[in-house]
């Protein structure tokens, strides 16, 4: 049984007591948060401890560490945990800054301890079997990969100026996911974007709308779309074109209720909120982590994968401020 450390009790790090609390081989020990009235409710949920994130760290009886706080201080937790020899989850970005991403890549490297970045969509079921299919060459060549992310509503404007902006914060997803199904990274990113969801994002310095193209040595290409809203609930699609076929994943309905009349054929909407949509995936997620540790193999995502989402979300961020494509190795 391994002894987990969760530093962040909000949102997600809620969702991964759950995952760790739920899985047979790891225990939830202890839980950290800058507001400690969230950490002391998730403990008293999970019947852990409360500490502060440094005596998590620092204390010998953690195997391992899920930072689930703010990305501000991702790379510092993720220094000081490896450094303690501690093997760490980290939801992503790895920072909001791509120098301090990078430097905290060297300076983890150093320790050898394993560290695992949070795209948790690599594990969703749907994906994971795209995945397989293009593995196995079942539609022959990939030429062609669209990948479409909306969200149902913006979040708040707060939110909005600490987040990074919707390429650190929201498509960075898409950039690994990208990059998972491609199994390599694009040479060229051009972007385009705009405000059209709220005036307010716009006065924030951000975009809420924005298309991305990925172009990689060999010719094939890859699109994104994102959006900040999408009313009619969370969408969630993928697409590869094949040299010899096509593979689709489609959304996740509310249920598989369809009702076909002389007016026409109507199903369910989309899931409308990420939790109902990835939920499975997280739990996969945590579960392919502790298969990694207990095996001494290599972790299924890597600190590594975690800050070429970044660079690509930096080039996508440059790209779209000069209006001209960037070449991902000059980032």
């Amino acid at each position: 049984m391994l002894n987990i450390g969760l530093i962040g009790a909000g949102r997600i790090g809620q969702v991964h007591a759950q995952t760790i609390s739920n899985h047979s081989g790891t225990r939830l020990a202890v839980i950290s948060d800058v507001y400690q009235p969230a950490a002391e409710t998730l403990a008293k949920k999970y019947h852990a401890e409360v500490a502060r994130s440094e005596d998590i760290i620092a204390d010998s009886a953690i195997d391992a560490v899920l930072i689930a706080s703010s990305t501000d201080t991702h790379s510092e937790l993720i220094e000081a945990a490896t450094q303690a020899g501690k093997a760490v989850l980290c939801e992503k970005p790895v920072d909001l800054s791509l120098e301090r991403a990078r430097t905290c890549l060297a300076n983890a490297a150093q320790t050898g301890q394993p560290v695992m970045i949070g795209f948790n969509r690599r594990f969703d079921p749907n994906f994971a079997s795209i995945k397989q299919a293009l593995t196995a060459g079942e539609i022959g060549k990939p030429e062609l990969l669209s990948i479409t992310s909306f969200d149902p509503a913006p979040p708040p404007v707060s939110y909005i100026k600490v987040s990074g902006g919707l390429f650190r914060d929201m498509m960075i997803h898409d950039f690994d996911m990208a990059n998972f199904m491609m199994g390599e990274a694009p040479v060229f990113i051009s972007a385009s974007g705009s405000c059209v969801v709220d005036p307010e994002i716009g006065k924030a310095g951000d975009i809420d709308t924005a298309i991305v193209t990925l172009r990689y040595g060999d010719g094939k290409m890859a699109v994104i779309k994102n959006s900040r809203r999408a009313g009619y609930g969370y969408d969630q699609r993928l697409e590869v074109l094949g040299s010899d076929g096509l593979l689709q994943a489609q959304n996740m309905l509310e249920n598989t209720v369809v009702k076909s009349t002389t007016d026409g054929v109507v199903s369910a909407k989309p899931t409308y909120f990420f939790l109902e949509r990835y939920m499975p995936a997280y739990a996969r997620e945590w579960h392919a982590f502790i298969e990694a540790l207990e095996s001494d193999s290599s972790m299924p995502v890597t600190l590594e994968d975690g800050v070429l989402a970044l660079t690509m979300a930096e080039a996508a961020k440059q790209s779209l401020d000069t209006g001209m494509p960037v070449r991902l190795a000059d980032v």
